[in-house]
């Protein structure tokens, strides 16, 4: 992606199904649950940024020893490696530690013990992220700071285990200041500012409920107190307790959490926007984001991997019992889109399905575009990401192609003449040429570095291939999505200017990203969108100044009803105009400066029919058509416009009062 837009988080959760020592015996290691962990985050190291965070909860450990722990690391993703390997010290430490211990001990006693790492109760004992259940997270943040207290997983502890909670999630509510107004009527005293906090304290506070209610049931009967705990453990009903956190979330999420007694629970939002998989056996549960990453690290076939149904909670509850049932009513699916185009990684055979025909149903466009000129047209793509698009779209292509030449060579049966001229301008020298012309430099992603450097850290990624290029050919180059347009101006374009083109042509797999996104991306700001700035412009170069007063207006009339009531008002600025007339002004805007090249810019870009004809009709396109799936977005983009208009900076959630 040219001008990248930032990432989702990663989740990942491993549930072992039997004793530490099986697994010793069988896998060679005590271990197997945090190295699975650890595998399933590595494989999902494109997600998140900002930090990494790894949760364990130990199963059946005694009074006075503690069950639940917590590692998170403020750095980045390609770090990754070196914080797994710390830990892996930190163990081995822990191993010469005890085993020289147990030398002096046998020394002493003459008694025989086993070595540290062939001792799986030890390391359950001693070792913290030794245990049945492992959780981890790749954070980006959409709303919170960016430091160590920020990262996932969240933690509540209390003296009993039932009312202990971890929580981490890959989501964004788009109502946190509700759900922060709601606990201060109750009395609570809520920390403004992360949505995780609300998360995390709101289903605490239905733990509480729930574990008060049954720990008063229980004490009323006569019931012992050294049995109580594990009553309640084994009594309480998390789905209800999730059923009634949930309530009033509006938002897209997948939500790992996990109550000290060890009861795991995974929720999706009830229209899938934010996703999440699982695979079970009779060793293991596991958990992530992306199928693939559970496929590759336990080597199974792709039916093996369930998605966790949007609107469900699968539990496991301590004694291992597994279920998945609904929280909330069905709503209309919408997962992101994003996900397909950008996000999850492209060897998932779906998501590598859906890349292509994103590049193939661009096609039309591009023959129009260059009036059916092959000869004059060299293909090519942004690196990486636009790669498997570029294959669907040489795909479609060359189908063309085969058409043209099919019809043209019927056609000469059918008038019983054969015209070798007209064969070999059809077949020879007019076949679309494809060349490598932009590559990655240094491996390096764009999207860590700040604001007020980007720029100069894109012009040293990118470089060209030169001398394939001539002065009568069109330049064609597919990016997955553009965003801002601000590495196309600054960089991209100026660097591919230099082949010295006729003619460049920038082609988005993504159609017009017109609206915020409210549900786990960060692009919530309408003011740095490339076709809201050309939505701008038009108007202002035909004269029509009042559109803005006027949506403004429109906007705060929309805020001032109740969610479920509101409606777009942005749309009105896009209203007047064709998808052609937005996309030849944003080709003007991001037209590269500080160059001598003077040829010719064009952009095109997928439509939305075209978007659903590649991945489904159940994608979600609010970004694109300003058609939200929950009440919340339409709040969003509504008082993203304000902020605009009131030249106000940062995201239009409702986190605060």
């Amino acid at each position: 992606m040219s001008d990248p837009i930032r990432h989702e988080c990663g989740l990942a959760a491993v549930r072992l199904k039997k004793p530490l020592a099986y697994y010793q015996d069988t896998h060679g290691s005590a271990l197997y649950g945090f190295n699975m962990l650890s595998a399933l985050m590595s494989k999902q190291r494109n997600r998140g940024q900002d930090g990494i965070g790894i949760g364990c909860c130990k199963l059946d450990m005694p009074p006075g020893a503690p069950y639940l722990f917590r590692e998170r690391f403020a750095t980045s993703v390609e770090q990754m490696g070196e914080v797994f390997e710390g830990i892996r010290k930190d163990y081995k430490r822990i191993a010469r530690r005890i085993d020289a211990q147990r030398k002096e001990e046998r020394h002493e006693t003459g008694k025989e013990m086993p070595l540290f790492e062939e001792d799986p109760e030890a390391i359950k004992r001693e070792f913290e992220l030794a245990g049945e259940i492992n959780i981890g997270h790749l954070r980006y943040g959409t709303s919170g700071g960016l430091g160590k207290a920020c990262l996932h997983p969240y933690l509540r502890r209390s003296t009993w285990p039932t009312r202990s909670l971890m929580v981490m999630g890959n989501f964004n509510l788009t109502n946190s200041g509700e759900l922060n107004r709601v606990m201060m009527q109750r009395g609570q005293h809520p920390v403004f500012g992360t949505d995780t906090q609300s998360v995390l304290e709101e289903i605490g506070f239905q733990l509480d409920e729930a574990h008060t209610r049954l720990y008063h049931e229980l004490r009323d009967t006569g019931t012992p107190g050294s049995e109580i705990p594990g009553l309640i453990s084994s009594r309480l009903d998390v789905a209800d307790v999730i059923r009634k956190s949930a309530d009033i979330w509006d938002g897209g999420y997948a939500i790992v959490g996990v109550i000290g007694s060890g009861d795991l629970f995974v929720m999706r939002d009830p229209n899938g926007i934010r996703p999440c998989w699982y695979f079970e056996n009779d060793e293991v549960l596991a958990f992530a984001s992306e199928r693939v990453a559970l496929m590759s690290v336990f080597e199974i076939a792709e039916d093996q991997v369930r998605e966790v149904p949007p609107g469900h909670v699968a539990v496991m509850k301590s004694d291992g019992s597994f279920s998945v049932q609904r929280f909330t009513e069905e709503r209309p699916p919408a997962p992101c889109s994003f996900e397909c185009i950008y996000f999850s990684r492209g060897n998932d055979s779906s998501i590598y399905r859906q890349r292509k025909n994103l590049g193939e149903q661009l096609v039309p466009q591009l023959i129009e575009a260059i009036d059916n000129d092959f000869e004059h047209t060299v293909l090519s793509f942004v690196p990486n990401t636009a790669e498997t698009a570029y294959y669907g779209f040489l795909d479609g292509l060359r189908k063309s192609r085969r058409n043209v030449v099919k019809e043209a060579l019927v056609e000469m049966i059918r008038r019983g003449e054969f015209d070798e001229d007209q064969l070999d301008a059809l077949v020879l020298r007019n076949w679309p040429r494809s060349e490598k012309i932009a590559l990655k430099d240094i491996k390096m992603r764009t999207f860590i570095a700040q604001e007020n450097g980007r720029d100069q850290l894109v012009s040293s990624v990118y470089d060209i291939t030169y001398g394939v290029v001539t002065d009568r050919d069109n330049l064609v180059v597919i990016d997955d999505s553009i965003v801002r347009g601000t590495t196309l101006r600054t960089s991209l374009l100026r660097i591919l200017a230099r082949t010295n083109p006729k003619r460049i042509i920038v082609i988005s797999t993504a159609p017009q990203i017109r609206y915020p996104d409210c549900y786990g991306i960060d692009m919530s700001e309408l003011g740095k969108f490339i076709a809201f700035q050309a939505a701008v412009q038009l108007h202002k170069e035909r004269g029509v100044r009042s559109i803005m007063r006027e949506t403004y207006e429109a906007c705060l009339a929309e805020l001032a009803k109740p969610k479920s009531e509101m409606q777009n008002a942005v749309k009105a600025i896009y209203a007047p105009f064709t998808d052609t007339e937005i996309s030849d002004k944003i080709a003007q805007l991001v037209a590269p400066q500080r160059t001598s090249w003077r040829g010719e810019i064009k952009v095109i870009y997928q439509t939305i029919p075209g978007l659903h004809q590649a991945l489904g009709q159940d994608y979600g396109d609010w970004y694109f058509s300003g058609d939200y799936p929950t009440p919340g977005g339409f709040s969003v983009v509504n008082r993203a416009f304000v902020n605009f208009f009131e030249k106000k900076d940062g995201r239009a959630y409702d986190t605060l009062l």
